[in-house]
């Protein structure tokens, strides 16, 4: 058995195990065991990532040695006539036209050429390979189909899978405080996701009497939406990158950083019409706690007023805060002489000046800074307006499959080719026992 046999035969296990992780999570409701499901199926998906691109490797090697060479092109019946070679070549073998049938088209030289030039000139990706684009989509299982997009004159062009494959890592490595923290579902819309959890009581028992069945008292449910969002692109920015690495590349970095950065909006304040549903806007969201001027200066308020209503469960989450709140009020707290206690007392450390992870800690916990448009600072904020969170991220879930596709149209007032990447994007609290708004007090 050869090396791409066996990385196809531990695919097809790979995707078995994907199927079944994605059943057992549909038609469980125990969010510790939902949770679990989650986790171990984001970790098989990784595998399927990492086997797929190294199938594609091995894919592109053959391609690279099955083209012949100026020396080794010339068939057996060929003839020189003046110095030149003139010669039919055969159809390509039976066996040689199915394994380039087997191949996913999305990844192709050929296709990620059309993509290039659909979004730099308008020109529509060619018919003979829309049809072997949904030839491809149609021989998948059915469990598989939705993840691939469908390339046609309504929906665009599907953005190329090795594009799509370095978006992702790229917005995982480099991007998005909040939504790097966040738990990744890939579940259908308007299916009910359980958030509740297992309750049950102590009962002394004897020989002659058994504990009684604890039945499970759910918190609730909620449903994923059909939210599309949109990232535009003018076309002469696009149009001026020639080559397919160029392009590749820039179209990965704009889609990567507009995407997160609207996200990380989203997951604050999202109004969950149209889009995710925002932590400020969520009606479960109901722990608050408020904080003077002196309140925020000084670390025995926040022992008092804030970590003791805490519950033992709920401690170990993660602050939100604007970087001028941090450095107006967290980083002056002092004695009496005036003498700065902030790193005694509250642990307080801040990377401001790092541009990959401009984050720190307070109290042990961990802080994402943001910008005053998602979080206010304490300065300009009027009272009771939300200055802060306290919240445990992975009970906040986005769901996403990461199926762009890109739009072309114009624009009648900027008089300009306009390129959109859109895609399929809900996120929600899972549950807000964990979640505290911190207000400021006048």
């Amino acid at each position: 058995m050869t090396r791409k046999d066996r990385l196809n035969a531990k695919l097809l296990r790979l995707r078995a195990k994907a199927q079944q992780l994605d059943s057992r999570c549909a038609a469980s409701t125990d969010a510790n065991e939902v949770r679990m499901l989650t986790e171990q199926r984001a970790d098989v998906q990784a595998d399927i990532d990492d086997v797929s691109a190294e199938l594609a490797e091995i894919e592109e090697e053959e391609k690279r040695s099955a083209v012949p060479t100026a020396q080794t092109a010339v068939p057996a019946q060929a003839q020189t006539v003046n110095g030149g070679i003139v010669a039919s070549f055969s159809a390509a073998p039976a066996a040689a036209s199915q394994a380039r049938s087997n191949e996913n088209p999305y990844e192709s030289m050929e296709y990620r050429q059309a993509f290039m030039n659909y979004v730099q000139r308008g020109i529509a990706i060619p018919q003979n390979l829309v049809d072997k684009c949904n030839e491809f989509r149609n021989s998948l299982p059915a469990e598989q189909r939705s993840g691939v997009a469908i390339t046609t004159a309504d929906t665009g062009a599907a953005i190329p899978l090795t594009i799509m494959r370095e978006v992702i890592n790229t917005v995982r490595k480099r991007y998005g405080n909040l939504y790097n923290a966040v738990r990744k579902t890939s579940i259908p819309g308007g299916v009910e996701y359980p958030i509740g959890a297992l309750q049950a009581s102590f009962k002394w028992i004897s020989e002659d009497t058994v504990s009684p069945r604890q039945k499970t008292d759910a918190l609730g449910k909620i449903q994923f939406a059909y939210h599309t969002g949109e990232i535009r692109v003018a076309q002469t920015f696009l149009a001026n990158l020639l080559t397919i690495t160029d392009f590749e590349t820039k179209v990965i970095e704009l889609i990567a950083v507009a995407y997160v950065q609207s996200l990380d909006t989203a997951i604050v304040k999202g109004t969950g019409s149209g889009q995710p549903l925002g932590i400020l806007n969520d009606a479960r969201v109901t722990n608050t706690v408020t904080l003077t001027a002196a309140d925020m200066s000084n670390w025995q308020a926040w022992r008092k007023k804030f970590f003791a209503k805490l519950p033992l469960g709920y401690r170990d989450g993660q602050f939100i805060f604007a970087l001028s709140t941090v450095e107006s009020y967290l980083e002056t707290m002092a004695d009496a002489n005036n003498n700065p206690v902030f790193r005694q007392a509250t642990g307080l450390e801040v990377n401001d000046g790092d541009a990959r992870d401009p984050n720190g800690r307070f109290f042990g916990r961990r802080i994402s800074l943001v910008e005053p448009d998602i979080l206010p600072d304490f300065d300009t904020a009027s009272a009771n307006d939300v200055i802060g969170i306290f919240w445990q991220p992975e009970e906040y879930a986005i769901n996403e499959n990461f199926g762009f596709t890109m739009r072309r149209y114009f624009d009648e007032k900027t008089n300009e080719w306009v390129d959109k990447a859109l895609v399929v994007v809900d996120g929600k609290v899972l549950n807000p026992t964990g979640y505290w708004l911190i207000k400021k007090g006048s």
